[in-house]
């Protein structure tokens, strides 16, 4: 005998909500204004090896909307670095360079 394999990757099996659209028909969030993002600026060096990262966190948007962001911050301080889980990673202590660029662009509510 085989085993049944499930091809839906949704758990859910019925829904009674008339209203209810699968996750994957959801809207995403929509990015928020340059002046309304609560961005906050931190530097972590915990499970990194030792190596210190700018991790900038708190942005409301969409994924295309923070990985634009995560490039032009990699771009502005002339390093690496990655965008996950709703975080922008920037490899170095580049803590002030960011806050001015946040600055520069219109970012008022971000924090160091």
């Amino acid at each position: 005998m085989s085993k049944k394999q499930n091809t839906s990757s949704s758990p859910l099996v019925y829904s009674t909500d008339p209203n209810y659209l699968p996750p994957s028909e959801m809207n995403e969030v929509e990015t928020l204004l340059p002046e309304e993002q609560p961005l906050k600026i931190l530097l972590e060096t915990k499970q990194r090896a030792g190596k210190t990262v700018t991790v900038v966190v708190g942005f409301v948007g969409t994924e295309e909307a923070i990985n634009v962001l995560g490039k032009a911050l990699k771009n502005h301080c002339g390093t690496g670095g990655s965008v996950k889980d709703g975080e922008i990673i920037i490899q170095g202590d580049h803590r002030q360079k960011i806050f001015q660029y946040f600055k520069a662009k219109g970012y008022k509510k971000a924090k160091l």
